[in-house]
């Protein structure tokens, strides 16, 4: 348990969410909980964990530009509504569909505040009903129900939605009229805090050559691109997917599988539908095999570069009569670069993915789906489309980077 432990608190290290150190995380190893160390802050992780009948817990002190993009929604929500009512709501459709608010902790996480039963018991009552927590300093705490990566995916979602939402708000802001002098110096610290995160490559790197004709290249291609991704920092290793279609098969990556450790987690889909292999699948599996079968693309590679997301949720339609239902319905024409911004939800649903996204697809190397991510494809291998969604980020930070200066 002690090396399980060891490598979370690494792989938060890597996908720049906290630097050495600042996360304290707890596992149950059949009735006992195992933290680094005997110290008050793993007592109350470790009694949070308990309290909630969770299998694991992670309390984490973000770096810089995600802690104070948390910190001010946190310290806006008690202003607002209190503190027993103080939640921050996201606004990328992922995040809100999956957590729908993100209830605030007041008081200061790191350190955490003891073993104070008041404070425990606003952490309880606060996790009962949701995936994770935001203290007021923009510390987070996530139980995992059973193990520990599934804490680590509240956490990696929590930072997401949190810097999603701070640079959207503040675009918006900027759009209609001047933002707040708290938000200035709050986007200053952000800014000052984006060198902690994973930088993006300067260039593409050299992927495997296609095209693939056997299961086994094709999946070690998909692990190449997979690993790449999430070390360019395009996406976080608990979000995004990857798929060939090789023959009649489509192998794409399971559901919650992380997309730099896709050993073994690769499903082999026939798209005849005589394996039942796809309920594994990645839930995107359909527009995955819409894309492979009415386009010429042969391979998707799928992740969440933040900036893309950021501007995929522009607009300044003000009284579109579809304002709060963009991430579904948007009916405008929309582009970032030559990437077409399209609505959609996961699932094959009248507005699922798999109805917008292939029509989008047609004759491009990428779409942005509204508050969502990049789908990047390709008829050959991987390599240009990690090439356009490399690109297609680096110019919506430049982009973004330039507003907020």
């Amino acid at each position: 348990m002690d090396r399980l432990i060891a490598a979370y608190a690494e792989k938060l290290v890597r996908a720049g969410i906290c630097a050495p150190g600042e996360a304290v995380l707890c596992a149950r190893d059949d009735v006992f909980f195992v933290s680094p160390g005997h110290d008050p802050v793993a007592s109350f992780v470790s009694r949070t964990a308990q309290g909630l009948g969770a299998g694991a817990a992670m309390l984490v002190r973000p770096t810089r530009a995600y802690r104070e993009a948390a910190a001010h929604f946190a310290a806006t929500a008690l202003r607002e509504s209190g503190p027993d009512n103080a939640a921050i709501f996201p606004t990328d459709c992922e995040t809100r569909t999956f957590f729908h608010d993100l209830p605030v902790i007041p008081g200061p996480g790191w350190p955490p505040p003891g073993d104070a039963p008041r404070a425990l018991a606003r952490v309880l009552r606060a996790l009962s009903r949701r995936k994770g927590a935001v203290f007021s300093d923009g510390t987070l705490l996530a139980p995992g129900p059973l193990i520990l990566e599934q804490a680590f995916v509240t956490i990696s979602s929590l930072c997401f939605a949190c810097a999603v939402k701070f640079f959207s708000e503040y675009l918006g802001r900027i759009r209609d009229g001047r933002p707040s002098p708290d938000m200035r110096a709050a986007m200053a610290r952000v800014v000052g805090g984006l060198d902690d995160l994973p930088p993006l490559p300067d260039r593409a790197p050299a992927l495997a050559n296609g095209p693939f004709t056997d299961a086994g290249a094709a999946r070690a291609a998909m692990a190449e691109a997979g690993r790449l991704t999430v070390r360019g920092g395009l996406v976080d290793s608990a979000f995004g997917n990857v798929s060939c279609l090789v023959g009649g098969v489509l192998h794409i990556s399971r559901t919650g599988a992380a997309l730099d450790e896709l050993h073994g987690q690769i499903e082999a889909c026939p798209l005849d539908n005589s394996s039942c292999a796809a309920l594994t699948a990645s839930s995107e599996f359909p527009a995955h095999v819409r894309i492979v079968t009415e386009t010429p693309a042969r391979v998707v590679l799928h992740g969440h570069p933040k900036f893309s997301v950021i501007l995929s949720m522009e607009c300044d339609e003000k009284d579109c009569p579809d304002r709060v239902r963009c991430h579904v319905a948007c009916r405008k024409a929309r582009f970032l670069g030559d990437a077409p911004i399209v609505p959609g939800e996961v699932g094959s649903g009248p507005r699922g993915l798999a109805r917008t996204l292939p029509p989008a697809l047609a004759g491009r190397r990428a779409a942005v789906v509204y508050g969502h991510g990049v789908f990047a494809v390709d008829p050959t291998d991987f390599n240009a489309a990690f090439a356009a969604m490399l690109e297609l980020e680096r110019a919506c930070r430049d982009r973004v980077l330039a507003r907020v200066a």
